[in-house]
């Protein structure tokens, strides 16, 4: 089995990402839980949000090459963009957007919730 380990050697997690423009959540790492606790269902959102990162004229007032950062960080660890319309929410949920890219075979979150029919789309705030 070929898995690959990560050593920190007792030095505190890195914080990836750390802006404070509410895109990210602030205590939760890069990735808010799109699991639904209950059943398991991974969260994506039905539709992109009104202001969506991933939409033409950034809607978000980001800093230039903010989004590329975001997605290469999701790309390098396998992992997602959460929506932020759904940050702080009950339901935070993948954006969708970032689902319907380039990248979206990146996510394991992804693979594995179509792999196992447990792909759920929610409504954005």
């Amino acid at each position: 089995m070929n898995r690959r380990t990560v050593h920190n050697h007792g030095e505190p997690p890195r914080r990836s990402l750390t802006h404070d423009d509410g895109v990210e959540p602030e205590n939760n790492g890069p990735y808010a839980d799109v699991a639904d606790p209950l059943t398991g269902a991974v969260r994506l959102s039905a539709e992109m949000c009104t202001t969506c990162i991933f939409r033409p004229g950034n809607p978000m007032h980001l800093q230039e090459g903010r989004v590329t950062a975001m997605v290469a960080e999701a790309r390098a660890r396998e992992g997602h963009i959460t929506c932020h319309s759904t940050l702080g929410t009950d339901s935070p949920a993948i954006c969708r957007g970032y689902a319907d890219g380039p990248d979206q075979g990146r996510s394991l979150a992804l693979r594995l919730a179509r792999a196992l029919g447990t792909l759920h789309e929610v409504t954005p705030p």
